[in-house]
């Protein structure tokens, strides 16, 4: 994460702290806004790191309420409406309060198994739990979140207005869609239906939502039936009406899955993270509809969503027990959209498969690797070797990828002679030589590179490319994938550029013009989106 964005103390009642982010903030506010929406990016915008951003919306609301607030309609557009909640949520309960509900949760499930495992061997349990005790106890949770949500909103001024301000989106999206509640028309609408909570969602327990949007998208003025309502019961209708009768509308899976009308489901409209979750059960439920939908996908009369699933996620469903079809037709979804944005074939990529690299970096590196749709990639070794991909899909593929020759490092000098060398003897003109190097590793760059001196190196690259006839060396974009201490390429680093993350976009920032980038071109290029031009910054 940032340095700026990194939790910072506790501050005194009352006081705006010098918060670690102060100095990017006073350097370049709108630039370090930006920056925030770009962890939470995820669909191709943004680095889909969600708890990191949840930690940096909270500093920011600390230190700068009115921006965080005024903004919530257009940073809800880098993850889910569901985002704005979450925030609300943490304000209220702490911000580690999903860390110590994850492991309440993770002390319950053993108490469980323990005792399903004592059952077995013909133990009861020490004490029988009294269903009256627990729903008393449960009621009593529900009702001290609810006090707690009133006395903040009425005590706290910056917590009031957010929590107005999250309203306002929902309402303004919610009445914007009652002119769709036509048949015919259902498909157009969106989905803040979906996550604006209804009244008994845990949402809503905690930050008593409902009414509030509720009032915004029935007013009294405009609805005469409720003008000679008290006050009370008008709460309660139009806090009914308000969440009853959108969500059948909006068409979204759950709906379907819940009512397990399973013959309806639309799966086109199906988004790509819900395709990945109930996948199985839409094999199970209604296979011969689903698998028809696949068909269409493959000959081009359907489309699927691809969009907010990263490229390893898509890898690592390849092998999930519902067979590889719907990853395959992901994959290619993606890799169409990415191909649609920028010159994939002007680039090329070392994947490092090292033993270091076990787990999420491996499936990444992998994956990152083939998103380029390249047929030949450079080992990751100290003899670097051009190798034709193998394979007939996108399972095989892989394989044939992490079973590639690997060494703890890499020499580029070598790496850059065995590009020259295939440029020269191909014939290659200028315009069809590799214009960027991806390299994906775990490793720091000085770490990756054989030589103590990169400037040295450079230096012998360019003159041996002058000398072939190339005015211009391929960049190098190192691209770290671990959580480790990063060490940032100086802005001055010529020929190279470090990113770090897993999204997808950045494969994209290199792929458009032809001059070499810095860090610095690369953080402005990866906030330059239309998404990122709605920001802005009040306080």
């Amino acid at each position: 994460m940032p340095r700026f964005l990194l939790p910072r103390g506790a501050r005194h009642a009352g006081q705006r702290s010098c918060w670690p982010g102060s100095l990017a903030w006073d350097h370049d506010a709108l630039t370090a806004l930006k920056l925030i929406c770009n962890l939470r990016g995820v669909r191709g915008t943004g680095k889909s790191e969600k708890e990191g951003f949840y930690t940096a919306a909270l500093r920011l609301h600390e230190n700068h309420p009115k921006t965080l607030a005024c903004n919530m309609k257009a940073i809800a557009e880098f993850g889910y409406f569901k985002d704005m909640l979450e925030i609300l949520y943490r304000l209220l309960e702490g911000a580690e309060i999903r860390k110590s509900e994850k492991a309440d949760w993770d002390d319950k499930w053993d108490e469980k198994k323990d005792e399903i495992k004592g059952a077995k061997h013909g133990f009861k349990p020490k004490f029988k739990v009294d269903k009256e005790t627990v729903r008393s106890i449960r009621l009593q949770k529900t009702a001290s979140k609810a006090k707690k949500a009133f006395e903040t909103y009425n005590r706290d001024p910056d917590y009031r207005f957010l929590h107005d301000c999250v309203s306002d989106v929902f309402a303004e999206l919610l009445r914007a869609d009652m002119q769709f509640y036509n048949p015919g028309e259902l498909y157009k609408i969106g989905l803040a239906s979906k996550w604006c909570p209804t009244l008994d969602s845990s949402y809503e327990k905690s930050t008593l939502m409902c009414e509030g949007v509720a009032r915004k998208v029935f007013p009294r003025e405009e609805f005469p039936e409720y003008q000679d309502v008290e006050e009370a019961h008008y709460a309660y209708r139009i806090e009914k009406r308000s969440t009853s009768s959108a969500p059948q509308g909006a068409r979204v899976a759950e709906v379907y899955i819940c009512t397990n009308k399973w013959d309806q489901l639309p799966y086109k409209r199906v988004a790509s993270v819900a395709m990945k979750t109930y996948k199985k059960l839409f094999y199970k439920h209604d296979k011969e509809r689903f698998q028809e939908y696949l068909e269409k996908v493959k000959s081009g009369k359907s489309t699927i969503a691809a969009g907010a699933l990263l490229p390893h996620q898509i890898i690592s469903s390849l092998e999930d027990g519902t067979g590889p079809e719907v990853a395959e037709l992901k994959w290619k979804r993606m890799v169409e959209d990415l191909a649609k944005k920028g010159k994939l074939r002007n680039c090329m990529g070392i994947c490092d498969v090292s033993g270091s690299m076990m787990g999420t970096p491996m499936e990444v590196s992998v994956a990152l690797g083939l998103a380029l749709e390249r047929q030949a990639y450079i080992t990751f070794s100290n003899y670097p070797q051009f190798h034709e991909i193998r394979g007939d899909s996108l399972l095989s593929k892989t394989s044939f990828i992490r079973e590639m020759d690997w060494n703890l490092n890499t020499d580029f000098q070598r790496v850059f002679d065995r590009i020259l060398e295939v440029a020269v003897r191909g014939s290659l003109g200028e315009e069809q030589m590799i214009k960027t190097l991806f390299v994906f590793s775990d490793m720091e760059f000085d770490q990756a590179s054989t030589s103590r001196s990169w400037e040295t190196d450079y230096q012998v690259i360019q003159r041996k490319f002058g000398e072939k006839g190339f005015r211009k060396v391929p960049q190098i974009v190192f691209w770290k994938l671990r959580n480790s201490k990063a060490t940032p390429v100086p802005s001055n680093q010529e020929g190279v550029a470090l990113l770090s993350g897993f999204s997808k976009n950045l494969v994209t920032l290199f792929l458009e013009g032809d001059g070499i980038l810095s860090p610095d071109a690369v953080m402005q290029q990866a906030i330059s989106g239309e998404e990122y031009q709605k920001l802005v910054v009040i306080d």
